[in-house]
């Protein structure tokens, strides 16, 4: 529960629509049965009402506010049955508490029924409004007289000063017996000789190939594996990587007798790393440095003070004239572990060793990756302190479509015209008008609208939506212009404030129509009304990635968001032989690399490991799930943005290392997958192998009836099937979303650079290439391919080429024949038995990119030329011709298959519709023929015969094809039409 306050939430049930009748009379007594955290309510009961209103707010106090996002609010609905009889069930509704809104922002959601088993008969659906209120209530301390908390501070005792503290640390420090240096040295060897501690009892995990990559030089342990969680880990236990060891040092402050103004430094010396704290003249720095233990090549800490001196007539200070004042040793082997969830250690005064009379307080513990020091802390496989090296969770802007309905104008006034030779309004003649809607760069205009200015009574009409893109927190201001077309200058305009507008759920409500009273230039403050319905569409998903590449389909409303249904937890562990992205870090070049992770709304980015072609993240990171049939994205980056500010004068961009993608559909519940996949990337000079990442990989869902209930549920929410939105309108709003995103992550710190964003988000998916057309040829090919081996081995059947299976085809037949009955349940036993001998040969693992799908491996140079060639191209003229040239070419093949296609079904067409009047009285008379012949002779006796006939031996058979296929041949198409 919130400190100082309690929450309570409050259900209005509104009404319902359209229930099941279940009283025998064609009507039902409904009432609803509300549960919440173990709290029931009930309204009453409306008896003999399909469309009960009830308009009753029920009350349910929330225990925890912080897991109320958890938390499910069932709504069921039942028939009252009176005399004690059992009450019949009409529907339930499921709403997860991440749709609760605060008090003043719920508005009125109807929500279908659902079915409580497979045999349950409901329809309808039931309005709610759900909110919860936030009380504040006086704590104790709050009610206490004054005299009573001046009693109690009175009463508190003084807390011990500094200098006390410190001299009580070197009275306990003097009073510590030293350990004799046998033990010392007995204890190191078998520190040494057993490197890892004995695992605890239970189920251990299978080992991950990054825990047996690295063995420290001097024994010590590198990696640390924790066993897997039984039923579902959170994204905290870091169960799916290696917890990597790494030394903190914590230093905070100094004391000392020196003077004042002097600014001091700590310096952190192990081996052959030294980092020092930043200059500080208040003698307080609290800074954290993070050593990775595999990395160390010394088995002494050493914390040195330094006092800077400065320069005679300069403020600066000289490096080389600093005052050591005292250095402080920690032996590795002496210093403590700490594993959270244990308490932070506890920073003590350290006496330092030297001529200076001067105290440290520092803190030094082992711990891993998972300590909350470590994101602050300086890194030294990261970068140190630099921002653009730090990993770091995103979450991509809230996007709602903005429909603006623009139906007419009113009372205009229009400016005088630029050109006096040019019709006036009011004049004869007539001016056409249009209006235009601008927000956050995004220019609509409707289509033009005539004016007939002889009527002064005529006001254009347009009856046209604009729809945006709008990111919160939004703009300011929609801008609407009123534009006349025929002059060229603007009528006058108008700025709505986006707090204003409505927001609705669905298309049962429409939006408040408003009047607009548009503003003109000087000299004309008012230049009449225009007549408009505005409105933020929260039943869309706007989509910001490709559709095929979906990660999210919720709808913009958190209303309408149903609880997730799995959590997917995705562990980076490392990255092999990547290839050099930079020619600055030596001979053979360096490599800083970080992965970027995408799904729904959650972006998550690695820390960055400087100059390694075998990086080691073992970082985890989790997703809730609200659908199975999404797709994971991750890439990995070569970073160009860390050394901005030395040598650099602008941010370099982040150049592509590779990326993979998982569909959370080809995963296995509750099952870690580790698996290393290729990074291949395709480049000017052509497709390139640039390393391996590895990755584990964990979707558990605890219920498999909402996993499975999502496979018959619609991809996306409801609004995009009653009101559509078209193919062009859709991918014009789909770059725009990627532009609003683009632009936000660029905004953060560290920022995700836009290149990196187009990237994960696929937007040149769409754009022309030879070899995407060529490897989706090769995929409508593939997918013909057991058509085709269905049509050959029917054919070998025909030609008797094996003569036993012909054989038992006609065994078949005669089955067939006699027993009608057990046609259709042995096709769907042979499909059973088909399907279960397959399963051996199902994929064991989820699939990354393919190479050879992808066509990289049969591109040529001048093909991957124009794939990277920009739009509009800068390539000359000769080049553009010849690859104007080659897309005519492919176009032609795709235009032939189609007009082959449409042909077959033209002819169809023909035959039914008298468009060769001898070729359908032939039809017709066939079909009176037919219906004689099915009259006459049994169906059993027919479909035998012609079975029989149609897999007669060849020398039986004609070579020519047969008089019903050329018939059909003969049918007139409507190529010949077309000019």
């Amino acid at each position: 529960m919130t400190e100082g306050g309690s929450r309570r939430l409050v259900v209005e049930v509104c009404s319902a629509r359209n229930l099941m009748p279940k009283d025998g009379q064609g009507t039902a007594s409904a009432y609803v049965m509300v549960d919440f955290d173990g709290q029931r309510r009930r309204t009453k009961t409306r008896t003999r009402d399909l469309n009960p209103q009830w308009d009753e707010k029920l009350e349910f106090l929330v225990h925890d506010p912080e897991t109320m996002a958890s938390e499910t609010l069932e709504l069921n609905v039942y028939n009252d049955k009176k005399g004690g009889r059992r009450n019949t069930f009409l529907g339930k509704v499921r709403i997860s508490g991440l749709s609760f809104a605060k008090a003043g922002s719920e508005t009125l959601v109807y929500y279908p029924l659902e079915k409580r088993s497979v045999f349950s008969q409901v329809k309808g659906e039931i309005g709610v409004r759900v909110s919860y209120v936030d009380e504040e209530k006086t704590t104790e301390e709050e009610k206490k007289p004054e005299e009573e908390k001046k009693t109690e501070e009175a009463n508190k005792p003084e807390e011990a000063k500094p200098e006390e503290k410190a001299s009580a640390s070197k009275d306990e420090k003097k009073k510590q017996p030293e350990k004799p240096k046998e033990a010392t040295s007995e204890a190191a060897k078998t520190k040494e000789e057993t490197p890892n501690p004995p695992p605890s009892p239970g189920p251990t995990p299978p080992p991950t190939p990054a825990a047996t990559k690295e063995q420290h030089p001097s024994g010590l342990s590198d990696l640390e594996i924790r066993p897997f969680a039984g039923e579902r880990a959170s994204s905290s236990s870091y169960d799916l990587v290696a917890r990597v060891p790494y030394l903190f040092v914590r230093v905070l402050k100094v004391k000392h007798d020196g003077a004042a103004d002097r600014p001091v430094h700590a310096q952190v010396v192990i081996g052959s790393h030294s980092v020092r704290t930043r200059t500080a003249k208040s003698k307080d720095w609290d800074q954290v440095f993070a050593f990775r233990k595999g990395s160390l090549n010394s088995m002494a800490l050493e914390v040195s003070v330094y006092e800077e001196k400065a320069k005679e007539g300069d403020d600066k200070t000289a490096g080389g004239e600093d005052v050591n004042l005292g250095s402080v040793s920690f032996d590795l082997i002496e210093i403590p572990k700490r594993s959270p969830p244990d308490s932070p250690l506890a920073p003590q005064w350290y006496t330092l060793e030297g001529e200076h009379d001067v105290d440290v307080m520092l803190a030094v513990w082992i711990g891993t990756q998972v300590d909350e020091a470590f994101q602050e802390a300086w890194q030294s496989d990261s970068g140190g302190l630099n921002v653009h090296t730090r990993s770091k969770a995103y979450l991509s802007p809230k996007l709602w479509y903005l429909r603006l309905t623009v139906i007419q104008t009113q009372d205009l006034h229009f400016p005088p015209p630029v050109d006096p030779k040019s019709p006036r309004p009011g004049g004869a003649g007539s001016t056409e008008l249009l209006v235009k809607g601008q927000l956050s760069g995004q220019i609509f205009r409707t289509g033009r609208a005539p004016l007939v200015t002889s009527s002064s009574s005529a006001n254009p009409t347009w009856n046209e939506d604009l729809v945006f893109v709008a990111a919160e927190p939004f703009e300011p201001f929609l801008t609407v212009v009123l534009e006349d077309s025929t002059a060229g200058q603007a009528v006058g305009q108008a700025k709505v404030p986006l707090s204003s507008i409505h927001r609705r759920l669905d298309d049962r409500a429409e939006p408040p129509a408003r009047w607009l009273n548009l503003a003109g230039d000087e000299g004309r403050p008012y230049a009449g009304r225009l007549h408009v319905k505005i409105c933020l569409e929260g039943g869309y998903h706007v989509l910001d990635e490709a559709a095929h590449v979906a990660s999210d389909v919720r709808a913009a409303s958190k209303q309408l968001s149903k609880p997730p249904i799995g959590l997917l937890e995705v562990g980076v562990l490392g990255a092999t032989n990547l290839v050099p992205m930079k020619t600055s870090g030596g001979a053979g070049g360096s490599t800083d690399a970080y992965v970027v992770l995408k799904y729904g709304p959650k972006w998550a980015r690695t820390r960055t490991i400087i100059d390694q072609f075998n990086p080691q993240w073992n970082e985890q990171y989790a997703w809730d799930v609200f659908d199975p049939c999404t797709v994971l994205t991750i890439g990995v980056f070569d970073n160009g943005r860390f050394k901005t500010g030395e040598n650099t004068p602008a941010p370099a961009k982040d150049a592509r290392i590779g990326k993979v993608r998982i569909r959370l559909s080809t995963l296995d519940t509750d099952r870690v997958y580790i698996n290393s996949y290729a990074l291949t990337a395709v480049q000017p000079a052509g497709a390139k192998k640039m390393g391996e990442i590895e990755l584990a990989i964990r979707f558990s869902c605890p219920s498999w009836l909402s996993l499975l209930a999502t496979y018959g549920s619609p991809m996306l929410p409801r609004m995009h099937y009653v009101r559509p939105l078209g193919p062009a309108q859709q991918d014009a709003l789909r770059h725009t979303a990627m532009r609003h995103v683009a632009a936000r992550l660029a905004r953060s710190e560290p920022p995700l650079g836009p290149e990196v964003v187009h990237h994960m988000l696929d937007t040149d998916a769409h754009a022309w290439s030879v070899r995407r057309s060529r490897a989706n040829w090769v995929r409508v090919v593939g997918c013909l391919t057991s058509v085709a081996a269905a049509a050959r081995w029917v054919r070998g059947v025909r030609t008797w080429t094996h003569s036993p299976t012909t054989v038992l085809v006609h065994i078949l037949l005669v089955a067939a024949v006699l027993c009608p009955q057990v046609i259709l349940p042995t096709a769907a036993l042979y499909l059973f038995l088909v399907l279960t001998w397959r399963y051996r040969a199902r994929p064991r693992g989820p699939a990354g990119m393919d190479p050879r799908l992808s066509q990289v491996d049969a591109v040529g140079s001048d093909e991957l030329d124009e794939e990277f060639d920009g739009f509009p191209s800068s390539r000359p003229a000769d080049v553009v011709r010849l690859r104007y040239d080659r897309l005519r070419a492919l176009a032609g093949r795709a235009q032939t298959l189609l007009g082959d296609v449409a042909a077959q079904g033209e002819r169809l067409e023909a035959l039914l519709g008298w468009r060769d009047p001898r070729a359908t009285g032939i039809f017709a008379g066939f079909c009176l023929l037919s219906s004689m012949v099915l009259y006459s002779v049994p169906f059993k006796a027919l479909f035998l015969m012609a079975g029989f006939y149609y897999l007669r031996h060849p020398r039986f058979r004609d070579d020519m094809p047969s008089a019903g296929f050329n018939f059909f041949r003969r049918l007139p198409p409507m190529s010949d039409r077309i000019l």
